[in-house]
């Protein structure tokens, strides 16, 4: 019984491998073969995480789990790329409520009152074969000020689930929040507040 198990299963396997090779050969990790045109980010694979220290005992982090962007790209011209994002606020998450509601309190983001944060590129600068500098107008608790993101490209091709030409970006940036008005417990939680993005942006036909 167990030899029959296994070879079902290495016969599985295989076919999966050979089914799965034709959307695999349509991935590519160069920039140059990216197609041109527009895109709208799909916000159930893009989050923004951020993190401050904790009275210099441990690193917090959190999420904004609802993200909303477009992208306009032309691989030929990277830098006339345009992009836009919009973070709705009160998505913030930390897995412990209590702290949700008192980092989403006027002590902080105060999201009744600012309920979205945008980030609008004003320029582009390839930095590298898949890496880039996107910097542009981040506007955070009815505050703008200039972030520079370091982006690095992942992957674009066919995704096999949804059939979808899909585009992959990673990203990190690094703001201080008291730039922004939000000066609750600096220093003991830390001024530098770190941004990781993680994107996928879907063709749009």
């Amino acid at each position: 019984m167990i030899r029959i198990f296994s070879s079902a299963a290495l016969g599985l396997a295989a076919a999966l491998l050979v089914a799965a090779s034709p959307l695999q050969a349509q991935t590519t990790q160069a920039p140059a073969e990216v197609h041109a045109g527009s895109y709208k980010l799909d916000p159930s694979h893009s989050k923004i995480t951020w993190s401050v220290t904790h009275f210099g005992y441990s690193t917090y982090i959190g999420q904004f789990a609802s993200v909303n962007g477009a992208l306009k790209l032309d691989p030929k011209a990277p830098a006339t790329s345009d992009l836009q994002v919009t973070v709705d606020t009160p998505s913030l998450g930390t897995l412990n409520p209590a702290l949700d509601t008192h980092l989403k309190s006027p002590d902080f983001l105060d999201v009744a009152k600012f309920p979205t944060a945008t980030f609008k590129a004003t320029s582009v600068k390839v930095t590298g074969a898949r890496t880039a500098d996107i910097a542009g107008d981040l506007t955070l608790h009815g505050v703008t000020k200039p972030v520079t993101l370091q982006a690095t490209f992942n992957q674009a091709g066919v995704n096999p689930l949804d059939k979808k030409y899909t585009l992959g970006f990673a990203g990190a940036a690094k703001i201080k929040r008291s730039e922004f008005g939000i000066t609750s417990y600096v220093p003991a939680i830390s001024d530098d507040v770190t941004l990781t993005v993680e994107a996928e942006f879907k063709a749009v036909s």
